[in-house]
């Protein structure tokens, strides 16, 4: 098994006195793991940082078998991100998160895109939190888990779309889910489109809402919490007043 892909480094790990074993969010192939010869050398650890964006060429014996990549860079990766911890330890909730939520070997183009888009968002610090929280839909759309925000679940109105139902995560009006609103999750405007705007709040409820159904059906099932980076970036957009 041979190709060749475009794929984002999501974690790496020494193996040996100079490999690296490194985890790749590729554009067609999905979620792969590769050993990579000579990957702890100083030339190499620039682009093997989380959030690096590189060629891959990935062999293997088998379908099953861990295989080696051959990584070339392309752009300049997070290094522009340095000089901004809050947006790096974004990166590393979003790169946890993918992790975590992605089954290896199995296609997710839209998970790569989601991805792509949130690292091109992390360089403008007014939006890009609540990206992230549309990059968590995109992942949970992707694994078969995506929300119906498009109508109410009650009415089947389109308006006025205030709360979701934690069971099924479709949308429910604000007159419909009234009387249940203390069993209901915020459905913050923005996630409704991109001429919402966003108000005060609407990043922690977004994070509330995707991080219910994340651990529910993705983590939960694995017998996993959601990832420590997750919490820890909560914890930092908390300090910062970004919720």
């Amino acid at each position: 098994m041979e190709f060749e892909d475009e794929a984002f480094v999501l974690g790496a790990r020494g193996h040996g006195d100079t490999g690296v074993i490194v985890e790749l969010l590729t554009q067609a192939h999905g979620r792969r793991t590769a050993y990579v010869a000579g990957g702890a050398s100083r030339r190499m650890k620039p682009f093997l940082q989380p959030g690096a964006q590189v060629t891959a060429q990935v062999r293997a014996r088998t379908t099953d078998h861990l295989g080696s990549a051959r990584l070339e860079p392309m752009g300049e990766g997070p290094s522009a991100l340095f000089d901004d911890p809050l947006a790096l330890t974004g990166l590393a909730a979003a790169a946890a998160v993918a992790q975590g939520a992605l089954p290896e070997r199995e296609a997710h183009a839209g998970a790569y895109l989601a991805f792509e888009a949130l690292m091109g968002a992390f360089s403008i610090p007014a939006i890009w939190p609540a990206v992230f929280v549309r990059f968590e839909a995109g992942l949970l759309e992707d694994l078969g888990f995506g929300l119906d925000l498009s109508r109410c679940a009650v009415s089947g109105d389109t308006d006025d779309l205030t709360w979701v139902s934690p069971r099924t995560g479709r949308a429910v009006s604000a007159g419909a889910g009234a009387p249940y609103a203390d069993k209901l999750l915020a459905l913050p405007p923005f996630m409704l489109g991109a001429q919402a705007g966003l108000t005060e709040g609407d990043v922690g409820r977004g994070l509330d809402l995707t991080g219910h159904f994340l651990e529910r059906n993705v983590f939960h099932p694995q017998d996993r919490p959601l990832p420590a980076a997750r919490v820890w970036l909560i914890d930092k957009l908390r300090d910062a007043a970004r919720l």
